[in-house]
C-alpha cells in the first residue's frame, strides 16, 4: 500500500509541477491572447487541488488514477501547445489560426473529460478548494460547448494585406500590432521562426512559404516607412546620426563579424555574408563554418527578410544603407552578357544534376527538392534548370521507390511546366505515363501534384489526348473522391480541362465521374459545387453524359443552384438544365414540378446574358408543356 500511495503522490507531484511550468509562460497578446489566458488561468487554479491531495496522503482507485492520468496527459498537451504559440511563427500560427483554435478546443475537451472522471466531491479536502474545482469544472464544460468565432477585422486586413500590391498602411499597422510584429526585434525573430520551421519542415513548403515570406516582407516595409518618417525634433535626428550603435550580433556575418550588406543562407539554414561563405567555398571546405555541419550542395539562397531587416535597422539608427552586390546575379545562358534576375546559378544546377545521376537516395532526394524551390521562385531559373538538362532526370526519378524523390520530381516539373517552352519538353521526354503511375500510386501530396502537372501540360491540345490515351481520367477520378480538398479541387481542374477534347469525354464517363460529381454538387459546404458543376455542364453536350446526368437525379439540386447560386453557378446549372430537358418530357415534367419556372422567370431578369437566353429558352418549353396539361385536364 505504501508504495501504490507514492505512485500516487508522485502523480500528484508531476501534476503540481506541470501547472507550475505552465504558470510561469507569459500569456499571448493578440488574436490568441484571450482564449490562451482563460485557459492558462483556469489550469493554474486547478494548482491547490493537487496540492491539498498530496497533503493528505490520497489513496486512489484504478479509476480514479486512470482520471488524473488523463489528466496529466492534457496538461502536457496544453503545455506544448502554450510554449508552440509563445515561441512559434506568429504569421504560421495566423494563417492556421482555425488549426490552432481547435487544438485550444481539444485540449479544453480534454481536461473537461479528466475533470468529469475524477470524483474531487468525494476527497478529503477544503470546502473552498472543493467549490473552486467544482466551479474550474462547470467553465470547462461551458468552453468545451463554444467555439471561438473568427476576428473579422483580422481576416479582413489579411486579405487586403495578402491579396493588394501596394496595401494600405493602417491596415499593416493594424496587423502589426495585432500580431506582436512591429520592432525589429519582433520581425527578426519572426524571420527566425519561419526559417526554423521551414528547416525542420517535412512536407511542401511551396504556398505557405511564399505568402508568409510575402507578409512579412510588407510589415518590414511598412515598419520601415514608419522609422523614416522625420523625428518632431531635428535636434535629437542629428545627434542619433552621431551615436555609433551597437550591431545586433544577429546582424552580423558569423565569418567576418560584420554587418551583413547581402546575407545568404546555406544548405544547413545558417546566413552568412555572400562573400564571405563563398571564399569559404572556394577554399575548398565542405562544411558550415558555425555549425561544422556537412553542406548538402554550395548552393546559395539570398535572405531577402533579413536584408530588410538590416535595412530597417540602419534606417532607424542613421546609418547608410549597405550598398546592394550584384557581382552573384549570372547571366542567362546562351544571352548576350545582360544582368538576369534569376538567383539559379548554372554552376549550382550542373552540381545538383551530377547528384541526380549518381547520389546516394538522400542525395537525389535532397537535390530534387532543390530543383523544385528554385523552379518555383521565378521564370528565369525555370529556363536555366530547363537548359541544363534537369528534365529527363526529374522525369526518370519520377520511378523513384523514394516516396519523398518522388514528391520532389513530379512537383519540379509542375513548377518547370509553368514555362511554355518546357511543356513540350517534358512531354518529349516521355513524362505523361510515369505522371499517371504518380498520380495512380504514388502519397497523396505526389498524386495532387501530378495532377496539377497533367493540368499544366493539358493547355496544349494535343496533349489533351495522349494524357487521356494514358489512363489519367481514372486516376484522376479517383483523386476526386479520395483526395484532400486540394487535391479534389488539382483533379476537378485537370478533368475540366481534358474533357474538352471529345474522346475524354466518354473516357469520363464510362470512369463513372457522374456519380463524385452529383454527390460534390449536393455538398454545399465541401466547397467543390463549383467545379462539379463546371464539369457536369461540359459533359452534358455529350450524348452519353445527358443520359448519365439525367439518372443521377440532379434536376432538384440544378433548380436550387439556379435560384440561389453565384452568377457562374447559376449560369452553368441553367445551361446542364437546358440540356437534360430538350426533348425530354420526364425530365421537363420534374424540372416543372421542383420549381423551375419561377427560378427560370428570376433568371431571365436578372442573370448573365448566356443565362438569359437559356433560362428564357427552358421557359418557353416548360409553359408550353403547362399549357398542354391544363388544356387536357377534364
Amino acid at each position: 500500500m505504501g508504495s501504490t500511495n507514492g505512485s500516487h503522490e508522485e502523480l500528484m507531484s508531476r501534476l503540481v509541477d506541470s501547472v507550475k511550468q505552465i504558470s510561469k509562460l507569459s500569456n499571448s497578446k493578440g488574436f490568441f491572447g484571450r482564449i490562451q489566458g482563460d485557459l492558462l488561468r483556469r489550469i493554474t487554479l486547478l494548482s491547490p487541488f493537487f496540492e491539498e491531495l498530496i497533503d493528505i496522503s490520497v489513496a486512489l482507485n484504478q479509476e480514479q488514477l486512470s482520471g488524473f492520468e488523463v489528466l496529466r496527459i492534457a496538461l502536457d498537451s496544453s503545455l506544448d501547445l502554450f510554449r508552440s504559440v509563445n515561441g512559434g511563427s506568429k504569421l504560421l500560427q495566423i494563417f492556421h489560426r482555425g488549426s490552432v483554435m481547435q487544438k485550444f478546443h481539444d485540449v479544453t475537451v480534454e481536461i473537461e473529460a479528466a475533470l468529469t472522471q475524477i470524483p474531487y466531491d468525494k476527497f478529503e479536502v477544503s470546502e473552498e478548494v472543493r467549490e473552486q474545482v467544482q466551479l474550474l469544472h462547470f467553465q470547462f464544460k461551458r468552453a468545451t460547448e463554444r467555439q471561438e468565432d473568427y476576428d473579422l477585422q483580422l481576416s479582413h486586413d489579411l486579405a487586403i494585406a495578402e491579396g493588394v500590391v501596394d496595401p494600405d498602411p493602417e491596415i499593416l499597422k493594424r496587423l502589426s500590432q495585432e500580431l506582436q510584429l512591429s520592432t525589429i526585434d519582433e520581425l527578426k525573430k519572426e524571420s527566425h521562426a519561419i526559417h526554423e520551421y521551414f528547416l525542420s519542415y517535412d512536407g511542401d513548403p511551396d504556398d505557405c512559404f511564399q505568402r508568409m515570406s510575402s507578409l512579412l516582407k510588407k510589415l518590414v516595409d511598412c515598419a520601415t516607412v514608419e522609422s523614416s518618417e522625420p523625428d518632431a525634433s531635428t535636434g535629437s535626428k542629428s545627434i542619433s546620426r552621431h551615436r555609433s550603435p551597437v550591431i545586433p550580433e544577429y546582424f552580423r556575418c558569423p565569418i567576418s563579424l560584420e554587418l551583413m550588406k547581402d546575407p545568404v543562407i546555406v544548405s544547413t539554414g545558417q546566413t552568412y555574408e555572400r562573400s564571405s561563405i563563398q571564399k569559404w567555398l572556394d577554399a575548398g571546405h565542405k562544411t558550415c563554418p558555425k555549425s561544422q555541419e556537412t553542406l548538402l550542395h554550395s548552393g546559395l539562397t539570398p535572405n531577402y527578410v533579413l536584408k530588410s531587416l538590416i535595412a530597417l535597422w540602419c534606417e532607424s539608427n542613421g546609418i547608410e544603407l549597405p550598398q546592394n552586390q550584384g557581382s552573384h546575379r549570372t547571366t542567362r545562358p546562351g544571352g548576350g552578357g545582360g544582368s538576369s534576375s534569376s538567383d539559379c546559378d548554372r554552376a549550382f544546377v550542373l552540381a545538383l544534376l551530377e547528384k541526380l545521376d549518381n547520389g546516394t537516395t538522400e542525395q537525389q532526394r535532397a537535390a530534387a527538392g532543390e530543383l523544385r524551390l528554385l523552379a518555383k521562385r521565378n521564370a528565369d531559373n525555370r529556363v536555366c534548370i530547363a537548359e541544363a538538362g534537369a528534365i529527363p532526370r526529374l522525369v526518370e526519378l519520377l520511378s523513384s521507390p523514394d516516396p519523398r524523390t518522388q514528391e520532389h520530381s513530379v512537383t519540379a516539373l509542375l513548377n518547370l511546366s509553368i514555362n511554355e517552352g518546357n511543356k513540350g519538353a517534358i512531354v518529349d521526354a516521355g513524362a505523361i505515363t510515369d505522371i499517371v503511375e504518380v498520380l495512380k500510386n504514388g502519397s497523396m501530396e505526389a498524386r495532387e501534384n501530378a495532377a496539377a502537372t497533367l493540368f499544366s501540360l493539358s493547355v496544349v491540345d494535343e496533349n489533351k489526348v495522349a494524357i487521356g490515351a494514358a489512363g489519367a481520367i481514372q486516376a484522376l477520378i479517383s483523386l476526386l473522391e479520395e483526395g484532400t480538398r486540394r487535391g479534389k479541387k488539382d483533379a476537378a481542374t485537370a478533368i475540366f480541362n481534358l474533357c474538352i477534347y471529345q474522346g475524354n469525354k466518354s473516357r469520363a464517363i464510362k470512369g463513372g465521374i457522374v456519380d463524385p460529381l452529383t454527390r460534390l454538387l449536393k455538398d454545399a459546404g465541401g466547397g467543390m459545387v463549383d467545379e462539379a458543376l463546371a464539369i457536369l455542364a461540359i459533359l452534358s453536350t455529350n450524348q452519353e453524359g445527358k443520359g448519365a446526368i439525367g439518372e443521377a437525379d440532379t434536376i432538384p439540386v440544378l433548380v436550387e443552384i439556379i435560384r440561389t447560386g453565384s452568377p457562374r453557378n447559376r449560369e452553368n446549372a441553367v445551361a446542364i438544365l437546358w440540356y437534360l430537358c430538350i426533348g425530354n418530357m420526364e425530365r421537363l415534367n420534374v424540372a416543372r414540378e421542383v420549381g423551375a419556372d419561377v427560378a427560370l422567370k428570376e433568371l431571365t431578369e436578372n442573370g448573365t446574358d448566356r443565362a438569359k437566353r437559356k433560362a428564357a429558352s427552358l421557359l418557353e418549353i416548360i409553359q408550353q408543356l403547362e399549357g398542354v396539361v391544363i388544356s387536357t385536364v377534364p
